[in-house]
């Protein structure tokens, strides 16, 4: 039997590409007030950014529940007795806790293994992508564990942010939290180190971003894949794309939005470029 793979929508896996790969994506979930939406399936992320932008009720977000991954273990168990689960940071969510509590509670015979992705967006996405591609070439589950965990290192998420408002507010900070006395005329660019978001340098307009951005990729050396994605700005993102057609195949590039949750700290106009290292 083939070893199933299972992430979190933190991932920013589209459902489109979560189709293509055959992985199985848990919502985590955003709140308005007295209104509740799984991440990705009962809001999407244009709908989100209008209501960030536009409404004064801040949203908060929840982990997924220890019984949404128990539904996803039981439903593949069906089909399998190996499953990998790849989930964000540990520092940044409580949705590890949730997957495994879900495993202690599976009564089916099926073996689960678990894995704190120590990231986040694509970051993490093409750590899952990585994984799926492992599982293609005839890994079992302890092999694609073994590869996983070995991939963390590869991973690397460089994001720009308009303002560190949202951030701040939300709590996830991290080491970030020094930049926010400087921040009226600048924009931070993070990344996230050791699991939690950590600040890289500060920009003075987007397009000193931009130029940051490729220049991270063009001095990074050989990469194995690359993802762009944004908040509310897809131009941005298509103009990056664009530039980095000249030193990775336009093709290759994955394109994703920042999910409704990341949105949730990331705020709008946030551009976010992840790769992973060749081995």
């Amino acid at each position: 039997m083939t070893v199933k793979i299972v992430t979190d929508t933190l991932s920013d896996i589209t459902g489109d590409l979560a189709k293509d790969l055959d992985i199985t994506v848990v919502p985590l979930y955003v709140r308005f007030g007295d209104e509740i939406f799984r991440d990705r399936v009962e809001i999407n992320s244009e709908e989100f950014y209008r209501r960030l932008v536009y409404e004064d009720i801040l949203p908060s977000t929840t982990q997924p529940t220890p019984n949404d991954f128990l539904v996803v273990y039981e439903e593949l168990a069906k089909e399998t007795d190996e499953i990998l689960v790849i989930v964000v940071s540990s520092k940044l969510s409580g949705t590890y806790q949730s997957a495994t509590q879900a495993k202690d509670m599976l009564k089916a015979k099926c073996r689960i293994n678990i894995v704190d992705s120590l990231s986040v967006a694509m970051g993490m996405g093409l750590i899952v992508i990585a994984a799926v591609n492992a599982v293609k070439n005839g890994a079992n589950l302890d092999e694609a564990t073994q590869f996983t965990r070995k991939a963390l290192s590869r991973s690397r998420l460089i994001a720009y942010f308009d303002t560190l408002k949202y951030l701040a507010k939300g709590g996830r900070i991290g080491k970030a939290q020094g930049l926010l006395g400087s921040m009226l005329s600048v924009k931070p660019i993070l990344t996230v180190k050791d699991g939690e978001m950590s600040p890289l340098t500060r920009v003075r307009s987007l397009n000193s971003g931009f130029d940051y951005l490729y220049n991270v990729v063009a001095n990074a050396g050989k990469i194995e894949s690359l993802a762009v994605e944004h908040a509310t700005t897809p131009g941005d993102a298509d103009k990056l794309v664009e530039r980095f057609s000249s030193i990775f195949p336009k093709d290759n590039i994955y394109r994703s939005i920042i999910s409704p949750v990341i949105g949730t700290y990331a705020g709008p106009n946030a551009l976010a470029i992840s790769y992973l290292e060749a081995e």
